[in-house]
């Protein structure tokens, strides 16, 4: 019997948590494999547990102070038993009910070491240029001979050998999927895409979030790419280039004036995320990564109703990041 475990992190997921796992539990799958269902939660304080539990999850813990990306996912893969590791976000959902086999297939059958799926928005919660970043990243066509290590944790899977050999880097502020793609490729492991391994992906969130989550990013790209620079020229280049490809085709679907502001502001976050992550040398403390990763609300005093005209980097983060996972 082969066993397939599918590993969730999560804080406050209860939203979609519960649609997410009960298309996981609705799989088709060959009559020799049986799935695990994992949830590695990170100090949730609404139903996230519960909902995991009602559908038979096995529940770990991380502390806020000890998270990050990869070192919850090493502990769901270290608790897990499965030949293969699949990885999915709280909210993502799968598409169909074969996602499950199409994901791993690659795997079991030796082609590949890690896989990862599509992935394509919700209509009236993905931002519209969120949509055109799907669709350029994730195309119909699979591809199981992929030159490079792009990959993508929302809808991944990877053989409990390849993990094993590298295992998630702990300290990453995010990319941990492509730290470890980079590794296995350099051992002369193959990641492959699957088309038909498809998730809708619903990210809620704020133009802020957009920010932070492209500037969390290109922090790691910088290192594990340092041979791609994202200068203030590149920044204006690409700004210019995805706002203007999203108005024409959002005119194409008659939706200009629907999205045409929300294009805006939204590849202005992307684009300066990036640009301020490529650019910024500082390393984060650990107090600041635990702001970094769990930023509270930044209450101002009564008598100060404005912010103060001076912030240390800790305070930055503080008013800046509201990530999730």
């Amino acid at each position: 019997m082969t066993t397939v475990s599918i590993i969730f992190r999560a804080l406050n997921e209860e939203k979609w948590l519960g649609e997410a796992l009960k298309a996981c539990l609705a799989q088709k799958l060959n009559p020799d494999t049986e799935v695990e269902l994992i949830l590695v939660d990170s100090g949730s304080t609404d139903n996230t547990i519960a909902i995991a539990q009602e559908h038979g999850c096995q529940v770990f813990h991380i502390s806020k102070s000890e998270f990050t990306f990869g070192r919850s996912l090493n502990i769901g893969c270290d608790g897990a038993t499965g030949d293969y590791l699949v990885f999915i976000s709280a909210h993502c959902i799968p598409c169909s009910d074969t996602w499950l086999e199409h994901l791993i297939a690659p795997l079991k059958a030796g082609q590949c070491d890690y896989t990862y799926g599509g992935q394509v928005g919700m209509p009236g919660v993905t931002h519209f240029s969120e949509a055109q970043v799907f669709a350029h990243y994730y195309g119909q066509e699979s591809d199981l001979t992929q030159q490079g290590f792009f990959c993508n944790n929302a809808n991944a899977a990877a053989t409990r050998k390849a993990w094993a050999a590298h295992r998630f880097d702990e300290n990453v502020t995010g990319l941990e999927d492509m730290v470890l793609a980079k590794a296995i490729v350099g051992a002369g492991g193959q990641i492959g895409y699957v088309a038909d391994a498809a998730v809708t992906h619903i990210h809620e969130e704020s133009l802020q979030q957009t920010h932070r989550r492209y500037f969390r990013e290109a922090l790691v790209m910088r290192d594990i790419m340092p041979e791609v620079h994202f200068n203030l020229f590149d920044f204006m280049r690409c700004l210019t280039a995805g706002i203007t490809n999203d108005l024409i085709e959002a005119a194409r679907l008659k939706q200009f004036r629907k999205h045409a502001l929300d294009i805006v502001a939204y590849r202005f976050m992307q684009y300066w995320g990036t640009y301020r992550g490529h650019n910024n040398h500082r390393e984060l403390s650990r107090a600041q990564k635990e702001q970094y990763y769990y930023p509270r609300r930044v209450r101002q005093r009564p008598e100060s109703p404005h912010r103060p005209a001076r912030k240390d980097e800790a305070q930055k983060i503080h008013a800046e990041a509201k990530s999730s996972h």
